[in-house]
């Protein structure tokens, strides 16, 4: 039932009920739209991402025995505990869109109800702003629940339009609101009130709960279904929904979708800490499989130290097996015939050498390397040796930039100092096959100190010849320039800037006029936008090489790691 991250406007299965209190009223609200929603669909579920000891979720499991329904283990319908979470936000997040997609229960239902965090006597201040940033993390809309309990129609509508912009600054989009509990004769003065948010409001009255868990769940659902119109609430779910794409659904899919295909990919620098850790997830997610390079009583002591066990499934090579180097030898005087027997000796003995090797021999299906060593090291016995593909005179580097919302990629941020306007178009070409492959949909920018035409300059006809030569290349792709950056980036601004272009405001795919403009923006938007930077990713190769950083995190390597088996499929359908 679950479907993959992505953007696309499409009916919702799933739904977020969001409450900035908790409390018997939100699990009114709960327990009533699972009974709501098992009416329409024919299997449906829940998921809590927070959770609390002795919280909502056994309530929740009665109400599907009440229902009839099958509610599976508990743990099939739990993210993590709450205080664990703040432990580690942003590998927590990771871990809840992991558990939600891979939970058999949330797996074979047609809808998921998926319930906000359990509130306790002790507050906490970023609960709202957790809850509506997993919201977005796990693509749902969001129904609210608020208290109307001892309150003034002023005060519920506030709480109300806070919680909207609370949801809506994540990514997300409010469908409607309950509140619950409420005292008679307020509901028309808190709609009047909500008269601009233009959503549906449904009124509950306060539960008289019952002895056990089963007798609450009956008692909800009787108050639910005398406050709520059925038809109403299937008809706010039914409202079109464009799915945010935030860093953590965006890193699970790589990872999903690199499972799907299932490629080899070669680490050199196998007994490095980063680069094990790394190895050991994506092995442990079964994403794909693993050469390292190194000696092996090394490489496993090492892991077993810092309790990595799914390095027992990585292959590891030595770079001083006599056979297998003899035959990577033989291959490499075919690659690089002007070289002497001596000159290949020397350079089997690198690391990244004898990893492009691999790859060049179909021994693996790409490289990923960079960790400890610098970018030439990787990349220059990729040029020599994979060189580039067909029609592609050149290779250039792209950066995936995941904001809070949504993912957009830039280049070239590592290769060519000074592209000519033709180059300038292959790189753009280029990025387009990479943002489709990671599943952006490119419009492209192409961008400048220039908004179509405002200023003029030698720079500004560079990229207006990149940008003529693309539109030949490409006549139906959406692209735009030259345009400054704030036009392609903002609908507000391009409004004024470019006020009758279909495009401006809306680029995916930004694409910088020269390779210092590219490598200070991606790093300026990295460190003061708060964005999380993946790459460079290396286009126009024969087969994927990736680079790395130095100063690589863990995740960093995952994510290229992901995205080079990704790369892998893309060389198979050229």
């Amino acid at each position: 039932m679950r479907q993959s991250p992505s953007n696309k406007i499409e009916a919702t299965d799933r739904v977020f009920l969001f409450s900035p209190s908790g409390g018997e009223g939100r699990d009114t609200v709960a327990v009533g739209l699972l009974k709501s929603l098992s009416k329409r669909h024919p299997l449906v579920s829940f998921f809590q991402p927070l959770f609390r000891q002795n919280g909502l979720l056994p309530l929740l499991s009665a109400s599907m025995d009440e229902l009839d329904l099958e509610a599976g283990k508990e743990e099939e319908h739990a993210g993590v505990q709450e205080e664990e979470y703040y432990t580690n936000e942003p590998l927590m997040r990771r871990a809840i869109v992991t558990k939600f997609y891979t939970s058999p229960a949330i797996k074979k239902a047609d809808f998921a109800l998926v319930v906000g965090s359990d509130y306790s006597k002790v507050a906490h201040p970023n609960r709202m702003n957790t809850d509506a940033a997993l919201s977005a993390d796990l693509q749902c809309p969001v129904l609210l629940s608020v208290s109307g309990e001892a309150r003034s129609a002023l005060e519920i509508s506030e709480s109300i339009k806070a919680c909207a912009r609370t949801v809506q600054e994540k990514g997300s989009k409010i469908l409607g609101a309950f509140v619950s509990p409420c005292h008679e004769g307020i509901e028309e003065k808190v709609r009047l009130e909500l008269v601009d948010l233009s959503i549906p409001v449904w009124f509950i009255r306060k539960v008289k709960a019952g002895q056990n868990l089963r007798q609450k769940a009956k008692a909800c659902f009787e108050a639910y279904q005398k406050g709520v119109n059925e038809e109403e609430l299937f008809q706010a779910l039914s409202r079109p929904f464009t799915a945010p794409v935030t860093p953590a659904c965006f890193q699970y899919s790589l990872i999903r979708r690199a499972a799907e295909r299932k490629k080899t990919i070669v680490l050199p620098e196998g007994s490095e800490e980063r680069v094990l850790r790394a190895a050991n997830y994506v092995l442990s997610h079964d994403a794909v499989d693993i050469i390292l390079l190194g000696e092996e009583k090394y490489i496993r002591r090492r892991a077993e130290n810092i309790n990595l066990s799914f390095i027992s499934k990585a292959k590891i090579l030595s770079m001083d097996d006599g056979p297998l180097k003899e035959k990577l030898e033989e291959a490499m005087k075919k690659a690089l015939p002007a070289c002497s027997d001596e000159e290949i000796g020397e350079l089997i003995k690198d690391c990244s050498y004898f990893g492009t090797m691999l790859v060049k021999t179909g021994m693996a299906d790409g490289m990923v390397s960079g960790a400890v060593h610098p970018t030439a090291q990787t990349v220059r016995p990729a040029l020599r040796i994979i060189r580039t593909r067909p029609g592609s005179e050149i290779v250039s580097g792209s950066m995936l930039m995941c904001m809070e919302e949504h993912v957009d990629i830039y280049a070239d941020v590592a290769i060519v100092p000074n592209p000519t306007p033709s180059q300038l178009s292959i790189i753009a070409s280029q990025t387009c096959k990479t943002a489709r492959m990671v599943g952006i949909d490119p419009i492209v920018g192409f961008l400048s100190y220039s908004t179509l035409g405002s200023g003029k300059g030698r720079d500004v006809d560079m990229v207006k010849e990149a940008v003529d030569d693309f539109a030949a290349l490409h006549p139906k792709a959406p692209f735009v320039g030259p345009i400054q950056f704030d036009a392609a980036f903002s609908p507000q601004v391009a409004k004024l800037k470019a006020p009758h272009n279909p495009f401006a405001g809306r680029v995916s795919a930004y694409i910088c006029p020269d390779l210092d403009s590219g490598n200070i923006l991606y790093k300026a938007v990295e460190r003061t936008g708060g964005a999380i930077a993946i790459g460079p990713i290396l286009q126009g190769l024969n087969k994927p090489v990736n680079d790395l950083s130095r100063g690589s995190t863990m995740w960093d390597i995952v994510n290229t790691i992901a995205i080079t088996a990704l790369s892998c499929e893309e060389e198979d359908n050229e």
